[in-house]
């Protein structure tokens, strides 16, 4: 009889959607495939999600066959990794860049990346935005925290594929969270500057970030202003069904960017190296769409 595998699966927050469809992606799989998981959320604090990684990869009782993480910090937590890796334990890196990939390949347990095509992300952001000002504009940019590889990727592929004439003025947040997107425009409209900005459209690195923005607008006191920002459009990213998908429809948002949650995939890329199977690509990515599709933005804006 099969040994049943175990795999432990360390996510940053479960109070962003798209981490917590992550989690629900690889308990599917999990189900599926008759794999045991146990899923922690490190709530956003890197130092404790390397201390519980290392305090699992080094516990005899606890001892799992992979462990699957996406790191929130400014590195790839590479000292797990390669205790992980030093233990035959497996290794998945979500949604991150890790140099050490390649070298730890090589000594005998499955270690690769899954992660979202992040540059494409920023692509398609970009389409989006020529879609929304076809005569070209200034564009408010709301990217994720500074020390987010998927942040710094998405401002790359938007700046590689913006218009010529699309400029960005680009604002950061500290968290992948409603409040976050809320307190960056807070601060922002406090700035003197903010009221001459002749900004056309909030383009957010999230979904979670463009609805806070749109609160932060929503609290304007005068009333023109309020509804002069609240009227433009803004755009998203992750399009999961019950939120970003649901807000393009009800108009708070004009587009946004469906992103595939990957864990699942990452899971049963795992499991299946894990049973004898080949080891997995050392990256694996998922390709994110346009909701709704750039054509029918163009032709929405133009009616």
């Amino acid at each position: 009889m099969m040994k049943k595998l175990n795999i432990f699966v360390s996510l940053s927050t479960n109070t962003n959607d798209f981490q917590v469809e992550l989690a629900e992606s690889a308990r599917a799989v999990a189900e599926k495939l008759g794999v045991a998981i146990q899923i922690n959320y490190a709530q956003n604090d890197p130092i404790a999600q390397s201390q519980e990684l290392l305090k699992i990869i080094q516990s005899p009782s606890s001892h799992p066959d992979a462990i699957l993480f996406h790191p929130f910090g400014s590195t790839a937590l590479p000292q797990v990794a390669r205790a992980a890796v030093a233990a035959g334990i497996g290794v998945g890196i979500l949604n991150w860049r890790a140099d050490y990939v390649t070298e730890l390949r090589e000594k005998g347990v499955p270690v690769f990346i899954c992660s979202s095509n992040h540059r494409e992300i920023g692509r398609l952001q970009a389409q989006q935005s020529a879609a929304l000002l076809p005569e070209g504009g200034t564009v408010l940019y709301i990217q994720g925290p500074s020390a987010s590889h998927g942040a710094q990727e998405r401002a790359i592929g938007m700046n590689e594929h913006k218009p010529l004439n699309i400029q960005t003025k680009i604002i950061k947040s500290a968290a992948w969270t409603e409040e976050g997107g809320h307190r960056a425009i807070a601060s922002w409209l406090r700035l003197s500057t903010a009221q001459t900005e002749p900004i056309q459209v909030i383009v957010a690195q999230n979904d979670l970030m463009a609805i806070g923005a749109r609160k932060a607008f929503g609290e304007i006191l005068n009333e023109v202003d309020r509804d002069r920002w609240l009227n433009l459009p803004f755009t998203g990213v992750d399009g999961l069904p019950k939120t970003g998908q649901a807000w393009v429809r009800q108009g708070l948002l004009a587009a946004t960017v469906v992103v595939p949650p990957n864990a699942g995939l990452a899971l049963e890329a795992m499991a299946r190296a894990l049973r004898g199977g080949p080891q997995p690509p050392e990256c694996i990515l998922t390709e994110p769409k346009s909701y709704p599709a750039i054509e029918q933005l163009k032709a929405r804006r133009a009616s």
